[in-house]
């Protein structure tokens, strides 16, 4: 009987856990951009957005300019500028 409870309290908490890390998920806000934030992404967009997507994938991301991300990061763009590294693995 004991081992039950303590199988039942168990798979409570995970269950909490893992409903807990969806919500955080849920709650990432969308960032609303500037008319400025919104040209300087224009432009950026339109000039290395090789395949024509409205996106600019890891590729075309890695070919931006140093003047142009000094750009996008002093206008304050989300993902330019100093940010988290991610570790390489």
């Amino acid at each position: 009987m004991k081992n039950t409870l303590w199988i039942a309290a168990a798979l409570c908490a995970v269950a909490v856990t893992v409903n807990a890390a969806d919500e955080k998920k849920v709650e990432k806000k969308k960032v609303e951009l500037t008319e400025a934030q919104k040209t300087t992404l224009k432009e950026i967009t339109e000039k290395y957005d090789t395949n024509k997507d409205g996106k600019l994938d890891k590729d075309e991301r890695a070919k931006i300019s140093d003047d142009d991300k000094k750009k996008a990061a002093d206008a304050k763009l989300p993902g330019f500028g100093p940010g988290k590294k991610k570790d390489k693995k």
